[in-house]
């Protein structure tokens, strides 16, 4: 057995930061602080105790089919298998024409996907808290990559970028086809280049809260090193 290395895939969440144009940014902030503590437990114990509100998009998060459809299964129902210990396949799609944010199923050709984690490297998270990442021109899937992966089955769809639909095409082709299929979405995801052409397992476990679609992951990936000659990286 070789190494396993641990690739950590998220964003960190911070206090007021921006994920998606146009939400809201967290607030974190003290429920109890050290300070307040002190007069609670005995001489030299002090305890904090945080408070965060947000908004369920925010950081790198999952999207389950109650995001989309009412019907869809939401946090607590979408089976924990479509999130933990999945085997990963992950393809580079930073280079496009210039000016094509949209990704084909081209950059899947030949891959065996079903069943797996399905991660799409862009690139985009190069542009991470800056205005450039919210813009026009980001990377998504197009209408017909979409239904390959679907045809395919995998288990979940991850991307690096803010959307991964056209954030101008307001039908959602890519969440629509996906979550209606019941394959989670993964997005905001960073550090794909670690993954690209090898072997891994995919994590990212949202907590089970009823009746909501999306919340915030820590995505990881446990990569083997000793499997660079059983994968490749298309294109």
């Amino acid at each position: 057995m070789g190494k396993r290395i641990l690739a950590d895939l998220s964003h960190v969440v911070r206090h007021g930061m921006t994920t998606y144009p146009g939400l809201p940014g967290p607030v974190i902030e003290d429920h109890m602080s050290r300070v307040d503590s002190r007069s609670k437990y005995a001489p030299g114990t002090e305890f904090q105790i945080g408070r965060i509100t947000l908004v369920a998009n925010t950081g790198t998060y999952v999207d389950a089919p109650f995001h989309r459809f009412e019907g869809g299964a939401d946090l607590s129902e979408a089976p924990l298998s479509r999130f933990v210990d999945l085997e990963g396949v992950a393809v580079s799609a930073v280079s496009r024409p210039s000016g094509s944010g949209s990704i084909g199923p081209e950059v899947f050709e030949g891959l065996d996907v079903t069943h797996r984690a399905v991660l799409v490297h862009t690139g985009w998270d190069q542009h991470w808290e800056t205005p450039q990442y919210g813009a026009d021109g980001h990377p998504f899937l197009s209408a017909a990559a979409v239904e390959w992966l679907v045809a395919q089955r995998p288990a979940v769809v991850g991307i690096d970028s803010v959307n991964i639909d056209n954030m101008l095409d307001l039908t959602r082709p890519a969440h629509t086809g996906l979550l209606e299929a019941e394959i989670p979405v993964v997005e905001h995801l960073t550090g794909l280049q670690q993954v690209v052409g090898m072997r891994f397992r995919f994590h990212a476990a949202p907590i089970a809260v009823a009746g909501m679609g999306t919340f915030s992951v820590r995505a990881y990936a446990l990569i083997d090193d000793q499997g660079d000659d059983h994968a490749r990286e298309p294109g």
